[in-house]
């Protein structure tokens, strides 16, 4: 059967790349949040043609959320002919904006060479396309099949995904026992399973001076050299520390196996959005935003206090230097154990479709496996998908056609394997 198996997704080509097209030609650009309510209602007609029963939940109170943009998700369930267990693929359909450089039309799907190019074919509506086929195909295979698949569309990833997956887990929705296993097919490669991700902790520093004319600075009091004496620590005592710490994660790309963190934004003295001359002015707030990224082998709080205890002893050993923290979000780190049901299946999977050993690896960066474990206290969970994940957010962005289909075929074996209790 699991020849059928294969056959039915070679001879789905066609519609694996008409299905990718249609949702790339959705312009669903976050922020703000455009197109959100076509595209998912287009997945729902879609998933509605193979019995899959549909429900949209509107993200009403969560950021970000409007009349005109509404943080809308679906959620596509196919119930089989027998209890037994679900299997999940979530997808977010939100895209970043195109940018400059393209040489395609970003939201016109072309195919060329091989490949189809445009916002989010890589990031991710390939792999959301390509789990909908492999859902598809096996419930034509194995019609009779237990259990439940499951398939959802959701908003906000780039963002966060507070009002997407977030807010579906707030919900239940990525729970035992309405879910077993979820499949996130984000970019990592065809061949290579994505157990889970770093952890992220931003924060906003504020250095705080007293205004004064500019022609009389001695008068006042500079944020702006009190936040250029953070940032000679921080390169002095902190980035060299943080190159020391190494994980045992398998973080790629190999640089992402150590601790980083990236100055976000600093903004003090005049603001943007003015015309003519900046007035003379001292300035007496200067805010730099920081994202720290974190590994297994460390916990938030150490996180936080190496960047305290270097702006506490500023306020000790630099005259008039005072400050503010703020904590915008925190996120800790994730990795599935590799012996977890969905993990093996998947390996299985690819072994069989690649005739290899799969790649193991965590994500330099968070993606909504924080929120289904964090919220929906779900561990049987990884990313794996087709597309490369260099790609992401780059113009002429492209993924692979055959990557689809073959990462395609792994998706229906893996869930032939866990809806039929082959482990």
């Amino acid at each position: 059967m699991l020849q059928h198996l294969s056959k039915y997704i070679n001879d789905s080509r066609d519609d694996l790349v008409a299905l990718t097209q249609d949702l790339v030609r959705f312009p669903t650009i976050n922020p703000p949040g455009d197109a959100y309510r076509p595209c998912v209602e287009y997945i729902a007609k879609r998933m509605k043609r193979s019995g899959f029963h549909c429900e949209f939940f509107t993200a009403v109170d969560y950021p970000g959320h409007t009349d005109t943009y509404p943080r809308i998700n679906v959620v596509c369930r196919r119930e089989g002919k027998r209890p037994g267990k679900t299997v999940h693929f979530n997808s977010h359909i939100d895209v970043v904006p195109p940018g400059f450089g393209w040489t395609f039309d970003p939201f016109g799907a072309a195919v060329h060479d091989g490949k189809i190019i445009g916002r989010g074919t890589c990031d991710m509506k390939g792999g959301l396309a390509t789990s909908i086929i492999a859902a598809e195909a096996y419930i034509w295979c194995f019609p009779d099949f237990s259990g439940a698949i499951e398939i959802s569309g959701t908003v906000d990833e780039e963002s966060g995904g507070f009002g997407g997956v977030a807010y579906l887990a707030e919900k239940g929705m990525f729970s035992k026992p309405r879910v077993d296993h979820v499949i996130i097919p984000e970019p990592l490669n065809k061949d290579r399973i994505c157990l889970g991700h770093r952890g992220v902790w931003w924060a906003e520093i504020e250095t705080h001076g007293h205004i004064a004319h500019g022609s009389m600075p001695f008068l006042g009091d500079c944020a702006v050299r009190h936040m250029g004496a953070v940032m000679e620590r921080f390169e002095q005592d902190l980035f060299p520390a943080l190159a020391q710490k190494q994980t045992e994660m398998p973080v790629v790309p190999e640089g992402a196996r150590k601790s980083t963190m990236n100055i976000n934004g600093i903004q003090g003295g005049q603001t943007d959005g003015f015309t003519g001359l900046p007035s003379p002015n001292v300035p007496d707030s200067c805010k730099m935003t920081i994202d720290r990224r974190y590994l297994l082998e460390e916990n938030v709080e150490d996180v936080r206090n190496e960047v305290v205890s270097i702006l506490d002893q500023l306020k000790l050993s630099r005259p008039k230097f005072d400050y503010s923290l703020r904590e915008l979000w925190s996120v800790e780190p994730t990795m599935t154990d590799r012996d977890a049901p969905v993990v093996r299946a998947v390996a299985d999977a690819i072994r069989d479709e690649f005739g290899k050993e799969p790649d193991y690896v965590i994500s330099p960066g968070t993606y909504d496996q924080k929120h289904i474990a964090r919220i929906g206290h779900l561990h049987d969970c990884i990313a794996y998908g087709p597309g490369v994940i260099d790609l992401a957010h780059q113009p002429d962005e492209w993924i692979g056609i055959e990557d689809m289909v073959q990462s395609a075929k792994v998706m229906a074996n893996a869930v032939h394997v866990l809806l039929s209790h082959k482990l």
